[in-house]
């Protein structure tokens, strides 16, 4: 019997494997679909998560970035880190750094579905492997959540993502969020001739018809030639009853989200794994909700907040001025976030 199986090779499911190989412990990694896995999602990852990478021994290829800038029809501010910089990294680029590394530690990836999960007080069984514990990585809308009874009920609030990677060279060495009443679109500069772009918003369309609520961008853009196809994700919000269910534990995107308005999922999903390995070495998964709790609040406070005043028809046309009109306060949050 292994110590963990871990459902989902993304990077909340390879990065929590790779730190429980590291510590010691045996561990199999279950996922469906083959390598590299895309998906649409900002592609920044701010220094604390780089760094964490790092020290993961997994070798990253991007392009810095030094801060955030805010935009709307009328105004601009810039946050740039002083702690280091941010990296954009294509996600494929990511998932493959993550499955060398996996392979560098000999931890097998078997091309399996968790399918039905059974469990005791000494064990866990899915996919026909046995283990101590199970770690669900199998984001957003992870089918374990679901078949534990651990989801909780979501409010009406719809929103999603569309990302497009366009080949151009980066005019920033910035991340840009431009506002507008639809919603935010996030340029993340991924290489010297690509960005990738993200519009998150609760409005139907296209994601070209979502680029004329972004005039400013879209002239950016307008010698750019798309690379690639564009992905979607969604609805973003997802209310978790428990991140625990017995000897299974919740992770990455599964154990809840709240928006991709600050960007900080890659962030938080690292921390919470390190959070997780150490709850299953002391043998003591009940003390993972806790630690989830801990390492996560600011994040899903701060994000939660800007969501809220997002939501509010008097309070969105105000976010960026007020950014802009309160730059220290603006820097002093991004820095707390990076």
């Amino acid at each position: 019997m292994i110590d963990l199986l871990v459902a989902g090779a993304g990077p909340a499911g390879a990065a929590t494997a790779i730190r429980a190989a590291l510590a010691g412990l045996s561990v199999v990694v279950l996922e469906p679909r083959s390598g590299p896995i895309d998906k649409a999602c900002g592609e920044g990852i701010a220094h604390s998560a780089v760094e964490y990478l790092t020290r993961l021994g997994v070798e990253l290829d991007g392009r810095p970035f030094h801060g955030i800038r805010y935009l709307d029809a009328f105004h601009r501010v810039d946050a740039r880190f002083t702690a280091g910089p941010g990296l954009g990294v294509r996600r494929t680029t990511l998932q493959a750094a993550l499955l060398r590394r996996l392979a560098d530690l000999n931890v097998p990836v078997v091309r399996d579905r968790v399918g039905p999960i059974t469990q005791n007080t000494q064990s866990v069984t899915a996919g026909g492997i046995t283990a101590r514990y199970l770690a669900a990585a199998d984001g957003l809308h992870s089918p374990t959540r679901r078949q534990l009874g651990l989801s909780g009920a979501n409010s009406g609030e719809v929103r999603r993502g569309l990302r497009q990677h366009f080949h151009v060279s980066p005019w920033t060495d910035l991340v840009e969020v431009y506002w507008s009443h639809l919603g935010e679109a996030y340029v993340t500069p991924v290489g010297d001739d690509l960005v990738g772009v993200a519009v998150l918003t609760s409005a139907r369309g296209t994601f070209d018809s979502h680029l004329d609520a972004f005039p400013a961008l879209r002239r950016r853009l307008s010698a750019a030639s798309p690379a690639g196809t564009v992905m979607g994700a969604g609805p973003l919000r997802q209310r978790v009853r428990a991140r625990t269910a017995g000897r299974v534990l919740l992770v990455g995107d599964a154990a809840g989200y709240v928006d991709a308005l600050t960007g900080e999922g890659i962030a938080v999903a690292l921390r919470t794994s390190a959070e997780l390995v150490d709850c299953i070495r002391a043998d003591r998964p009940k003390d993972y909700e806790a630690a989830w709790r801990r390492v996560s609040w600011e994040c899903r406070l701060l994000t939660a907040s800007l969501l809220w005043a997002r939501n509010r028809p008097l309070l969105a046309p105000r976010i960026v001025p007020a950014a802009a009109a309160l730059p220290a306060v603006y820097r002093t949050i991004v820095n707390r976030l990076s």
